[in-house]
């Protein structure tokens, strides 16, 4: 049959397996959204194309299946780029698709063109610019397997304007894929697998430490059975929250520069480190040389090149980690006892618990909102945040425990993701409250997305912990710079409860704490519209405990 390119790509979207996308319409990406008129594709209109993509981030982490949003040429696929490298450093499968300028004038400087090839090539796992409208299918179909297979990540397809215009005699891509130079990675090294298993037998001190990797290979439940076949502990990354349960009895809560004081110590104290789908990160390790020196390493992971990177290796397993944890389980026994290993982190536990006092201007402390949070979700929610304190505020006082429950910018750390990604997450999972812990810094780098979720009755829920400050900068300059506060006060802001009602949503102003529960309640109870409740809680409130850049893991402040 006859088909235009852009009709082509749009049958290969649904072939994927696509019901939504996220985007915004633009001259060179006209033909394909006249299409999409008639498509029964589910298309969601955001306010910015950055929107666009953090909601696709969203939707694919709530899910686990590939995120799509679609930008037109120049500006429009530029404003994609933070969406891309944040999607890229935390490993999450997205297909951007951006308009491009007729075939005939790249390279001229035309109007609305922009190498989106070349600006993204860093930051994507694979990239194609579409020359020929024979070859649509094909590159849509390769796109996909890319995105999802092996470590996951972004691939960004450019599609000019006259290859989706014209027509031709379609013919389905061959369902077999092969891709030069790219080998879908199957089975692990089973020798390695058994020296790993000998190495947990013999081990007195054992830490798991898991990250998103986890997650991303739907290995959550093999996590838990060799947690708990084995008694062993377990830390995670905030990439890797929700893959063991927070309130199981093993588990330590995150590691790091804000992790708990007991994972911290018990990552040093350790003779035997599993580390699964993790990635050695600077905010994870600290001063590397001190991380982990009496602990024999095993590293699982998908991606070869992650393994001794950062951190040398004893056990190296390259392989799903699925796959990888179900071998592992399978050649060991359960064992009833608790050790005195166990003894010494209860110890610690009880010693340096999260903790926090009273505010000194009498309003409300930041943690107690996350508390409530949890009180009344009971970790049965969807929990996205933007970036700074509100994020690990997010990461130390709520219990995940359940995987792709927690979507958080991790390794870029972009400000204003939370918001579009709850959109796209509550898409994604309708039925699961969806709440965006934000800061009045970092919501309204992304506000204008209000929009869309009341557009499309979208019952977001966003809880902003309004400091009036650029809250972690300002932790840092009150701790290292001599209290000197340069340019990171933000006590000039808008009225938020107004500004979600002139948008259409609920707005709702909490200066009590005693107020903090029945507004999330409230919140809780609407169904047809997003909630903004402005939580205004104490100005100079801090993330603790904390590492210190540069130093160790035992060397932290707070929190004692």
């Amino acid at each position: 049959m006859k088909l235009k390119g852009a009709e082509i790509l749009i049958r290969c979207l649904k072939g994927e397996g696509v019901d939504t996308v996220f985007g915004y319409p633009g001259g060179a990406v006209l033909p394909i959204y006249d299409v999409l008129y008639d498509s029964d594709l589910r298309h969601i209109l955001t306010r910015h194309e950055q929107g666009a993509a953090h909601a696709a981030d969203g939707y694919a982490r709530a899910t686990g299946k590939v995120g799509v949003c679609i930008a037109t040429s120049g500006p429009g696929a530029t404003n994609l780029v933070t969406g891309i490298a944040t999607a890229y450093m935390d490993s999450i499968p997205m297909v951007c698709f951006t308009g491009q300028v007729g075939t005939a004038v790249i390279g001229r400087d035309a109007f609305q063109e922009a190498d989106i090839t070349g600006i993204t090539l860093p930051i994507t796992k694979h990239n194609y610019l579409v020359e020929k409208t024979e070859d649509v299918a094909r590159i849509v179909k390769e796109a996909f397997y890319i995105a999802r297979s092996n470590r996951p990540g972004p691939v960004v397809v450019d599609l000019p304007k006259d290859v989706m215009e014209r027509e031709i005699d379609y013919q389905a891509p061959e369902e077999e894929i092969s891709i030069r130079g790219y080998r879908v990675m199957k089975g692990y090294n089973s020798g390695q697998v058994i020296a790993a298993v000998e190495s947990i037998l013999k081990a007195e001190r054992p830490v798991i430490y898991a990250g998103g990797g986890v997650i991303a290979s739907e290995a959550a439940e093999e996590l838990r059975e060799l947690a708990e076949k084995r008694k062993i502990p377990v830390t995670t990354t905030l990439m890797g929250m929700g893959a063991f349960p927070g309130n199981n009895y093993l588990s330590l809560g995150m590691l790091g520069m804000h992790g708990t004081r007991y994972a911290n110590y018990a990552i040093g104290e350790s003779d035997l480190l599993i580390a699964i789908g993790v990635r050695f990160d600077d905010r994870v390790t600290a001063k590397v040389d001190t991380f982990a020196p009496h602990a024999r390493v095993i590293h699982i992971d998908i991606d070869a090149a992650e393994i001794g990177k950062n951190v040398e290796v004893d056990v190296p397993i390259v392989g799903q980690v699925k796959e990888v944890l179900q071998a592992i389980n399978k050649r060991l026994d359960s064992v009833d006892k608790f050790t005195d290993w166990h003894k010494t982190i209860d110890r610690w536990k009880e010693e340096f618990p999260l903790r926090y006092g009273n505010s000194a201007e009498g309003r409300i402390m930041p943690q107690n909102v996350i508390e409530k949070i949890y009180s009344l979700t009971q970790g049965d929610a969807i929990i996205c945040t933007e970036v700074g304190q509100n994020q690990m505020w997010a990461a130390q006082y709520y219990q995940y425990k359940h995987p792709r429950s927690f979507l958080s910018s991790g390794g870029l750390g972009t400000m204003g993701y939370g918001f579009p990604a709850a959109i796209g997450a509550k898409i994604a999972r309708p039925e699961l409250p969806v709440i965006d812990i934000a800061g009045d810094g970092s919501i309204q780098m992304n506000i204008q997305e209000l929009g869309t979720a009341v557009q499309y009755k979208l019952p977001v829920i966003i809880c902003i912990l309004n400091n009036e400050y650029l809250g972690m900068v300002r932790q840092w300059q009150g701790l290292f710079y001599g209290g000197r506060y340069s340019f990171t006060d933000m006590s000039h802001q808008p009225d938020f409860v107004k500004l979600a009602e002139a948008y259409g949503a609920i707005g709702i102003r909490v200066k009590n704490e005693d107020d903090v529960e029945g507004a999330l309640q409230q919140a809780l109870q609407v169904n047809d519209r997003p909630v903004v409740i402005d939580f205004w809680v104490d100005r100079e409130a801090d993330v603790y405990p904390m590492v210190p850049p540069g130093s160790s893991l035992f060397n932290m402040l707070g929190g004692d």
